[in-house]
């Protein structure tokens, strides 16, 4: 069995699991409200933008706010999401199938892994497509947008990886929830009090996510935020990696 063949049969498990459904109907009705009210506030303030030419614009105060509010609906969403991918496998007592099936971890963790973030993308994707709806009526900053666009696609995938990582550590999905949930929340906030302190600089401020997703939110891109991203990916799948093996070596 493949990756791809892994990943479609997660795919197919997410569609019909109605909490994957639920999620996306409220998350994204919750969204589509708070766009509402930034457009209409948007329109309002119109007339005193007008003075100032170079004041900010459609994409500064709809559309990146708005990918803002799916960030924090995030930490909550793919821990939900992801709990049961590998947690809910071993709970069920199909993990060993696999196993017997021959498929390696390695591949066990990076279809499940793909599934989940497919799920995720397209979620991005339907949020943007809101502002990007008004593209033709509006000014957009294109540069911006596609900054915030691959901060929030990185966020993302970060907390998949975080999520599958804990799932395959933990024997029930409400216990690999949890734990994605606070592991994302102190990677967010670890550098809260240095910041309090009024350190802008050193390690614990680089250990941290918001560290690294804000400035892409402001449309400045630098390739050691997408570095950091990427080590998290990769370490946390790694750890899953490892974890299923000595599972495959125990049984």
């Amino acid at each position: 069995m493949s990756v791809f063949s892994v990943t479609r049969l997660e795919w197919r498990r997410l569609l019909v699991r109605p909490l994957a459904w639920v999620l996306a109907a409220l998350t994204l009705a919750w969204l589509a409200w708070n766009f509402t009210l930034l457009l209409g506030n948007f329109l309002a303030g119109q007339i005193q933008r007008a003075a100032a030419p170079d004041g900010p614009g459609f994409t500064d105060l709809v559309a990146v706010p708005l990918l803002g509010q799916l960030a924090q609906l995030a930490f909550l969403v793919v821990p939900l999401l992801g709990m049961s991918v590998l947690a809910g496998e071993r709970r069920n007592g199909t993990l060993p199938l696999l196993f017997a099936a021959g498929v390696p971890a390695s591949r066990i963790v990076w279809g499940k892994y793909l599934a989940l973030l497919g799920w995720l993308l397209l979620w991005l994707l339907l949020t943007l497509a809101m502002p990007l709806v008004l593209a033709h009526a509006n000014h957009l900053d294109w540069g911006k947008l596609a900054a915030a666009t691959l901060g929030l696609a990185l966020m993302l995938a970060a907390l998949a990886a975080i999520v599958v990582a804990c799932s395959s550590f933990a024997s029930h999905p409400a216990i690999a929830a949890a734990a994605a949930l606070i592991l994302a929340l102190a990677l967010w906030s670890v550098n809260l009090g240095a910041q309090m302190a009024g350190i802008n600089g050193g390690a614990i401020n680089w250990l941290a996510m918001s560290s690294h997703l804000q400035p892409m939110l402001r449309g400045l891109v630098s390739s050691t935020d997408i570095v950091w991203f990427v080590l998290l990916i990769v370490l946390a799948l790694v750890l899953a990696t490892r974890r299923l093996d000595a599972d495959k070596e125990r049984g």
